[in-house]
């Protein structure tokens, strides 16, 4: 469906309906002034929903003080989410950067960079079936999906891929170059709401131990809290050489982030990588009080709580459905996987005042903000319920 809007922009994405005006908490207005439950919240941005009043009083106070500086400077807020990211992380140091893309990216560089003081053939990077890791030209060729590579032919050489959570088919592929850096998604949002096993992130990490490979985990869309954990990577007792972040990290703005080990970041110096905008001191003040509020034990135990009630509500959906064909995924960032594709689905959710968002492998994905209520799930059970009664997929 066009809007009258299309002909403004490069046809990159599918907008509809009217334009979105405001929004408070786990609602959206647009310009009719109807109310949406936004279970897509931003595609997993908006952590803490629309208008927090933290979020606005830090934006009011830092744009007062400093928009920008560059990175020839440090500024307080850099300092400070830097410092906070270490404290509650794995990591010794921190890049910042605007995006997921751009924080694959460079931990993509960074991994081939360090890996060059073994071997002049050591750049290959290996990732993993259903992953998503970016559009611009290094992460989109670490992306195991041939849709997103058609018509940029040629990709980049050195990219690899294996079957996720797939030990044997893994090894074999490892086996036959010498890789840099591994790439994986503990848990893969855009692939389709698949978790890792346990035991193929740790036979990830004893590999990389024993072959000099950078093992790293793209917690962009499954990190900073969405499942429970601050880190994702905390559920499955596998720590990771670099951590890529993004997504909610900026409180809206964009602000992109490689956490790594001192080995790693010693492989980097002045000139090896850098960014203009990265890091900036208005999204990183958002970034410290996103941690902040996030990484508080009480609050990442709600998540839990509110993400096994969704799932429960779910559930009882897809037993009533046989177009559902499984609900997966873990705290607030879950699937429900259909038998067809489920975009009419989608669309009729969103006539009906829920905004959802596809995945990969026909899967609606549930990524409300993680301060969604009780109450608020049940309503969005209920209009999901209700969409599913009267489309047929």
């Amino acid at each position: 469906m066009k809007t009258k809007y299309d002909h403004l922009f490069v046809n990159t994405y599918t907008r509809v309906g009217p334009p979105m005006k405001g929004g408070s908490g786990t609602y959206l207005y647009d310009t009719n002034g109807k109310e949406y439950l936004d279970f897509a919240s931003g595609i997993a941005v908006n952590a803490l929903g629309h208008s927090h009043p933290v979020l606005i009083e830090t934006i009011q106070h830092q744009t007062e003080l400093l928009i920008h500086a560059s990175n020839l400077y440090h500024t307080q807020p850099q300092i400070d989410l830097a410092s906070i990211l270490i404290e509650k992380s794995f990591g010794d140091k921190v890049f910042f950067c605007n995006s997921g893309t751009e924080a694959n990216e460079a931990a993509i560089k960074f991994a081939r960079k360090r890996a060059k003081k073994q071997s002049k053939e050591k750049y290959h990077i290996l990732s993993f079936s259903h992953g998503f890791h970016g559009r611009t030209y290094g992460a989109l060729s670490a992306t195991a999906q041939e849709v997103f590579h058609s018509g940029f032919e040629p990709m980049p050489q050195g990219f690899h891929y294996a079957e996720f959570n797939d030990i044997k088919g893994t090894e074999k592929i490892l086996d036959s170059h010498e890789f840099a850096a591994i790439i994986v998604e503990p848990l893969q949002g855009e692939g389709g709401i698949n978790c890792a096993d346990p035991k193929f992130l740790k036979f990830l990490r004893k590999y990389a131990d024993k072959n000099y490979v950078a093992l790293i985990f793209d917690e962009i869309q499954c990190g900073t809290g969405r499942t429970g954990t601050l880190w994702n990577y905390q559920k499955y007792g596998v720590t990771p050489d670099m951590m890529t972040l993004a997504k909610p990290l900026g409180g809206g703005l964009p602000l992109g982030a490689v956490v790594c080990t001192e080995e790693i970041a010693s492989a980097i110096t002045p000139g090896s990588h850098g960014t203009t905008f990265g890091g900036n001191p208005l999204a990183c003040a958002l970034g410290v009080q996103i941690i902040d509020i996030v990484s508080d034990p009480v609050f990442l135990k709600s998540v839990t709580a509110k993400g096994d009630h969704l799932k429960s509500k779910l559930n009882e959906i897809a037993r009533v459905y046989d177009s559902i064909e499984d609900v997966r995924g873990e705290g607030l960032l879950l699937g429900v996987r259909f038998n067809t594709n489920p975009e009419k689905v989608i669309t009729d959710c969103r006539k009906n005042g829920l905004l959802l968002v596809k995945a990969n492998q026909n899967t609606v994905r549930f990524m409300p903000p993680l301060t969604v209520q009780m109450e608020q799930i049940d309503e969005a059970a209920k209009i999901f319920s209700k969409t599913l009664e009267n489309t047929k997929t």
